[in-house]
Order: C-alpha cells, then structure tokens, then sequence
C-alpha cells in the first residue's frame, strides 16, 4: 500500500511540482492551497505534510500547530518547504513541531530522500 503525502503551498506550480515527484516515485498526493484548506482535508490517514511558510489565510507554522494538536496526526513528519532560511524562522518552524526543512527551489532527489528517510 502506497503512503499518502499532503502537500500545501498557496503556488499552484510548486503543488504540481511536488506532486508529480511523489507520485513518479509511487506516492499518493493530496494537494492543498493553504493551511486552511489542508486541514479541510485532513481526514484521512497522512503519513506525511509537506507544507510551504508563507501562505494567505493560515501559514505554514499555524497548520503545523494545528496538525500538532490533532491527536490522529500529532506524529506525522511535517517538512516545510519554503524560501525562507533564517535560523529563527527555522526555529519557531521547530518549535511549532516541524520535523525537517527544505529551502526552494528544492530538487527532487532532496524531496524524495527526506520522504524516504521519514515514511521508513
């Protein structure tokens, strides 16, 4: 059975771009456009978010926050994948529960090796 991944940016190029890695690599996609919308979705199981920063109507760390406090998915692997790199970004991003970070533009190898690492 294949893992399910979401992934939630507010850019459709970078949702497709992501999704169509995953799912060359045999992965299920759930696209979302925001933090709002990602947990609109969030019904199933999710064995993995991957989830921009920056994003209107509830950003990235206020979804992690939110998935956090939902008993179904308090230990599913959170990714942000976002331009941001300032280490205090990435902290609060730690602090709020995500489990890794990769800054864009991402390659797809980095992508798939985080998820692989993860969904062992």
């Amino acid at each position: 059975m294949s893992k399910t991944i979401m992934t939630v940016d507010d850019s459709a190029s970078v949702r497709q771009m992501v999704s169509l890695t995953l799912k060359d690599a045999g992965y299920t996609v759930i696209e979302a456009c925001d933090g709002k919308d990602a947990l609109a979705k969030l019904s199933g199981p999710v064995d993995m978010i991957v989830t921009d920063l920056n994003m209107p109507n509830m950003n990235g760390i206020e979804l992690i926050r939110a998935v956090r406090a939902t008993p179904q998915y308090k230990f599913v692997p959170i990714v942000m994948l976002t331009t941001e790199s300032q280490a205090s970004t990435k902290e609060e991003g730690k602090a709020a529960g995500a489990t890794g970070w990769i800054v864009k533009p991402f390659k797809p190898d980095q992508l798939l090796a985080v998820a692989k690492k993860l969904l062992r």
